[in-house]
C-alpha cells in the first residue's frame, strides 16, 4: 500500500464541525464491527483529501500503530497501490500473502516486507466513491479469501458508503489518522492485578510489555536487571529510544513483523559491553508481550547466537532491499543492470551465477550473465518464449515464479533442464510490467538451496524493480543505438583524398544526453585541385538538431563552388525559410592547393587556428558576420590566407575550446590550451595529433557540449 504517498505533503485538515465529529465517530464504531466481523486484525478509511479529490488520505486507523502507517497517510489515487487500485477500478481488492504483495505490488513490498492479508474495497456511494476501506490479517490466513469473507469485506464496505451518503456533515481529514484501540481491556475476573506481577517476578526470565505504538507499558525486576535501566527510565518510552544500543535497524524491523503479522519472532542483540539478550515477541490485538533472556555461551570467552531451535531472522532485510532498489534505480544501461545484479543481488542471496534475458520478437534473448560458461549461455540464447525446456516459459506465461531447491524437484517439472549446466538449485523469476513480459531473470546456485518463504517474497519484489530498470536501460540503449547510427548518417564516412591535402576529423557527442547533437564537418572535392572545407554548430544536442544540421550540409554542399560569402548567405536564406528557431554557426574555406591561397568566411564561428612551419600557431582574424538564421543585409565579409607547404589549418567547434570557469565559459583559455597543443606536437601524424589535441586538452575526460574537429595539412 505504499508508494503512492511517499514524498507528498500533507494537506492541511478540513475544520471539523460537530456533524463532522458525529460522522467521526460512526466511522470509527463502523471500523470496529468490521473488524470484529471479519475477524481481522487491523483495518483503517481512506476518504478524499478535500472536494478536489487529489489525495486519498487515511482518517481513522485501528489495530496498527500510525508511525507503521506512515506510507498510507496519503495516496494518489494514481499510484499502484491496492487502496487505489479499489478505488480507482471500483473492485474488491485481495492480497493473499507477502509473495503477492510482492508480485502484484513490488513497490509497496520493498516498505511492508511482512506477512499479512490484505482486502481494500471501495466505498462507492450515490455520486461516486468516497474512498477505500482496507482491512489486515495476520500471517496463517489463508491465501484466497472464501465467498463469505469476500462477502463480509463487501457488505460492510457498502454499509459504511451508506452512512457516508446520509451523513450531514462530512468526517474531518486529520494531519495523522486517529488510532482506536483494536480490543476492549481484558477482564481479570476481579483476581488481582499484583498476583500477576508477582508470578512474573518468581520467574528467571525478564517480563516486558509494549502497546502496539512500541511504548513500555510493564517491565518486571528481572527485566530491570538485564536491561540494565530501572522500570522509571523505560515505562512509557519506545525501546530503541531509552536504551540506546537496541536503535538499530533489526529491532524495529522485528517490532514491525510482529504488529503486521501477529506471529512471535525473536531476536539477539548485544547489550554493552558484550552481553548478548535473547527478546521474544508475543503480539496480540493490543500489545506484545516480551520475554528476555540470557542464551547460555557455548564456550567461554565467546559470544552466542540465538537460543536453540531460534531461526535467525534476516537481518536488515528492509534495508538491504532498499539498498538494492536504490541501485537499480541508478542504472541506465543494460549492462549497468546486469553488473548490479551479479555484484549487488547474488552477493545477498548466497548465489552464484545468474542470466538475465529479455523478450524480444517471440524469442528469450540473453542480454547478460555471470558465472555460466559461454557453450551454456548459447544453448540457452534464443529460447521460444513458451519454451518447455527450461521453466523460463511458463514463469512468463503465468507471472508467478519457479524455484527448485535441487536437482530432483526441477527434473521432476523439466527433465532436461538439469543438464544444460551443472547448477544444483534455482530460482526464476519473471520481468513483468503491467502484465507485459520483459523477461527473465535466473539465479543459480552451485548446491543444493532451500528458498524460505522470506526469502522467495524479497526475489519476487525485487523481480520487479529489475524489470523495471532492465525495460527502462533496453529503451535508452535503443536510443543510443538510434541517435549514434543517425549521427553517423549525417556526418561524412569519410574523407576525399586529393594529392597535395591530408585530412582528419573527430566527433564527440555531449557527455550527456541522446548522444546526438549539431555539430558537423565536411570536406567537398570541387575538382582535382580545388576543395571546401566547412565546419559547424547547430543550436541543440537532440533530434532537432541533427535533422536541421542534415538540412545544413546538404545546403552547403549544394552551393558549394561558389564564392565562401555566398556560399553562406545562400545558407542563410535557406534557413530563414525552414521556419525553425535554431541557429547555426558554420566556416567555410575555399582552398586552392595549387596556389596554396585559402579563402575563408565565417557565421558566427569560431577561427581556425594556422600554424606553418617553424611559427607559433595563431588564431585567423576574420571579419564577424550574424549567426545563419539570423536575417541581415550586409554581404558576408571574407579573409584571404596565403598559406606555405605543411601549413596546418584547424578548425574546431566551440565545445573543444570553453573551459568553464566561476563567472561562466572561457573560450579564450580554451583556445590558448588548443594552440599550445598543436606547438608541442608540430608535424605530427593528423590522427595521432587530434587523440592529442582531445587528451591534453580534458577533452577526451570531461565536456558538456558536443564537438566537432577537422585538421587540414597542405
Amino acid at each position: 500500500m505504499s508508494g503512492g504517498g511517499e514524498g507528498l505533503a500533507d494537506a492541511d485538515p478540513r475544520p471539523e464541525t460537530e456533524a463532522g465529529r458525529a460522522g467521526s465517530r460512526l466511522l470509527d464504531e463502523a471500523l470496529t464491527e468490521t473488524i470484529r466481523r471479519t475477524g481481522a486484525s487491523a483495518g483503517g478509511f481512506h476518504l478524499w483529501d478535500g472536494p478536489e479529490h487529489g489525495l486519498l488520505a487515511l482518517v481513522v486507523l485501528c489495530g496498527v500503530p500510525a508511525e507503521v502507517a506512515r506510507p498510507w497517510h496519503r495516496i494518489s489515487p494514481t499510484a499502484s497501490t491496492p487502496v487505489s487500485d479499489a478505488v480507482r477500478e471500483d473492485r474488491l481488492v485481495w492480497i493473499g500473502s507477502q509473495e503477492d504483495l510482492a508480485h502484484d505490488y513490488p513497490q509497496a513490498a520493498v516498505s511492508l516486507p511482512y506477512e499479512f492479508c490484505l482486502a481494500a474495497a471501495p466505498l462507492t456511494g450515490r455520486r461516486g466513491p468516497h474512498g477505500a476501506l482496507f482491512l489486515l490479517w495476520p500471517a496463517g490466513h489463508a491465501r484466497t479469501a472464501s465467498l463469505r469473507e469476500r462477502d463480509h469485506v463487501s457488505s460492510a464496505a457498502r454499509g459504511v458508503a451508506r452512512m457516508l451518503d446520509r451523513a450531514d456533515g462530512t468526517p474531518a481529514v486529520p494531519e495523522v489518522p486517529r488510532v482506536i484501540p483494536a480490543a476492549p481491556p481484558r477482564a481479570y475476573g476481579g483476581r488481582p492485578p499484583h498476583a500477576a506481577a508477582d508470578w512474573a517476578e518468581r520467574l528467571p526470565e525478564g517480563a516486558l510489555a509494549l502497546d502496539l505504538e512500541g511504548r513500555i507499558t510493564f517491565v518486571d525486576g528481572t527485566a530491570e536487571a538485564l536491561l540494565g535501566r530501572a522500570s522509571g527510565h523505560l515505562l512509557g518510552t519506545w525501546p530503541w529510544q531509552s536504551l540506546p544500543w537496541l536503535d538499530a535497524p533489526l529491532v524495529e524491523d522485528r517490532y514491525r513483523a510482529a504488529v503486521l503479522s501477529r506471529e512471535p519472532v525473536e531476536f539477539t542483540a548485544l547489550r554493552p559491553p558484550d552481553i548478548p539478550l535473547g527478546f521474544q515477541l508475543y503480539p496480540d490485538s493490543s500489545g506484545i508481550s516480551v520475554r528476555i533472556t540470557r542464551p547460555a555461551r557455548h564456550e567461554e570467552g565467546t559470544r552466542s547466537g540465538p537460543p536453540a531451535g531460534a531461526a535467525v531472522p534476516q537481518t536488515g532485510r528492509v534495508h538491504q532491499l532498499l539498498h538494492l532498489a536504490a541501485a537499480m534505480t541508478e542504472t541506465v544501461t543494460v549492462r549497468d543492470v546486469v553488473e548490479v545484479v551479479a555484484h549487488q543481488v547474488l552477493p545477498a542471496f548466497g548465489a552464484d551465477a545468474l542470466v538475465l534475458s529479455a523478450a524480444d520478437a517471440g524469442r528469450l534473448r540473453i542480454t547478460g550473465h555471470h558465472g555460466y560458461d559461454p557453450a551454456t549461455v548459447e544453448r540457452l540464447d534464443g529460447l521460444p518464449l513458451d519454451t518447455g525446456l527450461t521453466p523460463a516459459g511458463q514463469v512468463l506465461a503465468d507471472g508467478i515464479p519457479a524455484f527448485f531447491r535441487d536437482r530432483g524437484a526441477m527434473a521432476r517439472a523439466h527433465p532436461d533442464a538439469p543438464h544444460l549446466s551443472g547448477k544444483q538449485a534455482w530460482a526464476f523469476l519473471p520481468l513483468t510490467i503491467s502484465g507485459r513480459p520483459v523477461g527473465c531473470c535466473i539465479l543459480s546456485y552451485e548446491r543444493p538451496h532451500t528458498f524460505t518463504a522470506d526469502e522467495r517474497a524479497v526475489l519476487t519484489s525485487l523481480a520487479g524493480l529489475i524489470a523495471q530498470a532492465l525495460d527502462r536501460a533496453r529503451l535508452h540503449d535503443a536510443a543510443h543505438d538510434l541517435a549514434h547510427g543517425l549521427q553517423q548518417a549525417l556526418l561524412p564516412h569519410s574523407l576525399p583524398a586529393l594529392p597535395g591535402l591530408e585530412a582528419a576529423a573527430r566527433y564527440l557527442p555531449a557527455g550527456h544526453g541522446m548522444d546526438i547533437g549539431g555539430d558537423f564537418y565536411d570536406v567537398i572535392a570541387l575538382d582535382d585541385t580545388t576543395v571546401a572545407a566547412v565546419i559547424g554548430d547547430v543550436q541543440g544536442h537532440n533530434v532537432a538538431a541533427a535533422a536541421l544540421m542534415g538540412q545544413v550540409r546538404t545546403a552547403i554542399r549544394a552551393a558549394a563552388g561558389a564564392p565562401p560569402g555566398a556560399v553562406l548567405a545562400r545558407t542563410g536564406r535557406l534557413l530563414a525559410g525552414l521556419d525553425t528557431d535554431l541557429l547555426v554557426s558554420c566556416l567555410y574555406a575555399h582552398i586552392d592547393l595549387t596556389s596554396r591561397c585559402a579563402t575563408l568566411a565565417a557565421a558566427g564561428h569560431p577561427p581556425p587556428l594556422v600554424h606553418a612551419p617553424g611559427s607559433r600557431p595563431h588564431r585567423v582574424e576574420l571579419d564577424p558576420w550574424p549567426l545563419l538564421g539570423v536575417s541581415v543585409d550586409t554581404p558576408c565579409p571574407v579573409t584571404r590566407l596565403e598559406l606555405e607547404p605543411g601549413t596546418l589549418l584547424t578548425f574546431y567547434t566551440d565545445g573543444l575550446v570553453e573551459k568553464p570557469t566561476a563567472a561562466g565559459v572561457d573560450a579564450e583559455r580554451g583556445t590558448d590550451d588548443l594552440a599550445a597543443v598543436l606547438a608541442d606536437h608540430d608535424g605530427a601524424d593528423l590522427d595521432d595529433l587530434i587523440e592529442a589535441l582531445l587528451r591534453d586538452t580534458g577533452a577526451a575526460a570531461g565536456h558538456r557540449d558536443d564537438i566537432a574537429l577537422l585538421l587540414l595539412r597542405l
